[in-house]
């Protein structure tokens, strides 16, 4: 058997073929694509069609690497970007572009939700979580309040890993991981909180689809998409899930004592729990997983975004980037870089940009900038490990994914920042794999056929042992101070007003 996972990102969709039977990756597509160009500032959105477009492309390229096996594909399973508002009109077409997670326009609203409902601790206490610009409930509020020719034009509301199961199945349907990132969801309950919706609109409980659990797959493969792909009948599309949600599976994060750590355009940090964690602060968000448990979580919106812009400043290629923050010492003599270039989130700072500071003379290098760049953006995850272990979650293994993961001096750094053993898998694609292996479980279970999740990835998950680090004499310390540091130089900047 064979089965298709989708990884549907920001800057890319990707397709990869997974052998049941082997556990190997039979088949990798790849397609690139951007934000719309000419937005203000805070504004990022997407064409819902890019997306549609890059995943018929790569699952056909995929098809095609295949050959005559196609016929044993059995399933498919979608990873999607978080929070991202997609309004569909009477046709089931998109009113306009996505509103995307790392859109930051929304803060106005997310006052107004404060307003009414007894500020951040309100919020929690009413749903579980705060509402974050990020998150999907204000963008609808924004989309009300300044298109509303658009929110009348509305009919229904997904998430964008709803929206490419919709194009695979013709079904419209919302699972509990994915669904606890928009604000709207009581993640103690999983049940939607009227007030919430009733705040933005009544007509909003229209707009939502049905709400199930992430075990339950979402449909078939339409007629249409099999005979395209010259597949069989009864091609299942699991429940998917948020990027997140499926790197979790992808990662075999499945259980507690294991935590993820992706580096990817954003950064997050997450772990299963089998009872929801509601973080007090609201800096850990309280999201469900994948697989009907939770998913406590720390996103920080710049991680790769900021090595990209550093190597993009220096006109280096990724090697030569890599060695050049290979080289700087640790703390990179005294430079500390706070990377907020896209506003942030864990700090909550929409509007914040970036810092460098501690400049002289003597360390004002290429190789330091390139250092304190990826130190700052680690040791925001580093305070999100630090909020997970006050809230008495302690990882014994934190496993790697995303592009920097790819880095065996950022695997390092991450090891010194973390104070524990790190470790990547055997494919970068954890998404994509977390789509796979999910697809898997909808085909078995529709055959009758009893397994779970944690036995399929532990299983199907390989972890790369060549690639595993632990923390270096001292850099622990180092690192704690350095993020205390940190910690106290965006406190006090904000107080003051420049964040």
């Amino acid at each position: 058997m064979l089965f298709i996972g989708i990884d549907s990102g920001t800057q890319s969709t990707k397709s990869i073929v997974l052998d049941f039977e082997t556990g190997a990756l039979v088949a990798h597509s790849q397609e690139s694509y951007d934000i719309l160009p000419g937005l203000p500032p805070g504004h990022l959105e997407q064409d819902p069609e890019t997306w549609a477009t890059a995943m018929e492309r790569t699952v056909a390229a995929c098809l095609d690497q295949l050959g005559d096996r196609r016929l044993e594909v059995c399933g498919i399973g979608v990873s999607g970007q978080q929070h991202g508002l997609v309004a569909l009109d009477q046709e089931d077409a998109p009113v306009r572009p996505a509103k995307l997670w790392c859109d930051t326009s929304t803060s106005a609203q997310c006052d107004q939700f404060a307003a009414e409902f007894g500020g951040p601790s309100g919020l929690i206490e009413l749903a579980g979580n705060t509402i974050l610009p990020g998150y999907t409930v204000p963008k609808i509020l924004w989309l009300k309040q300044n298109e509303p020719d658009n929110f009348a034009a509305t009919r229904a509301v997904l998430l964008p890993h709803d929206y490419l199961n919709f194009r695979l199945t013709g079904v419209k349907r919302m699972e509990y991981g994915d669904a606890s990132g928009t604000g709207l969801l009581d993640v103690r309950t999983r049940q939607w909180r009227e007030e919430l919706i009733e705040f933005v609109d009544p007509r909003l409980h229209e707009m939502l689809p049905p709400l199930g659990s992430s075990l339950e797959s979402h449909g078939v493969l339409s007629p249409a998409l099999r005979e395209r792909w010259g597949l069989g009948e009864d091609v299942v599309v699991s429940a998917g899930g948020g990027d997140n949600m499926m790197g979790a599976i992808g990662t075999g994060n499945v259980r507690a004592g294991v935590v993820t750590a992706s580096l990817g355009t954003s950064g997050t940090l997450y772990g299963v729990s089998d009872t929801p964690v509601v973080d007090a602060k609201g800096e850990i968000a309280a999201f469900c997983d994948s697989t009907d448990h939770w998913l406590p979580l720390v996103c920080t919106m710049n991680v790769t975004v900021v090595t990209e812009q550093m190597r993009a400043l220096f006109g280096w290629e990724i090697p030569k980037l890599e060695s050049a923050f290979a080289e700087a010492p640790a703390g990179a003599d005294g430079l500390l870089f706070l990377p907020y270039l896209n506003g942030e989130r864990t700090p909550n700072l929409p509007s914040g940009s970036g810092v460098l500071h501690g400049m002289r003379t003597d360390n004002l290098t290429p190789a330091n900038l390139a250092r304190a760049a990826v130190e700052g953006a680690t040791l925001g995850l580093a305070y999100g490990l630090r909020r997970f272990r006050e809230l008495g979650m302690n990882p014994t293994e934190i496993r790697l994914t995303g592009g920097g993961s790819q880095s065996a001096a950022w695997r390092q750094i991450c090891a010194d920042a973390f104070d524990a053993s790190v470790v990547g898998l055997a494919t970068s694609e954890g998404a994509a794999l977390g789509g796979a292996i999910q697809a898997a479980f909808a085909s078995l279970q529709a055959q009758g056929v009893e397994t779970g999740v944690e036995a399929l990835t532990s299983r199907l998950v390989a972890l790369d042992e060549s690639t595993r680090c632990t923390p270096g004499s001292g850099r622990a310390q180092l690192y704690s101070a350095q993020l205390d540091r940190q910690l106290e130089l965006t406190g006090k900047l904000q107080e003051a007003g420049y964040l």
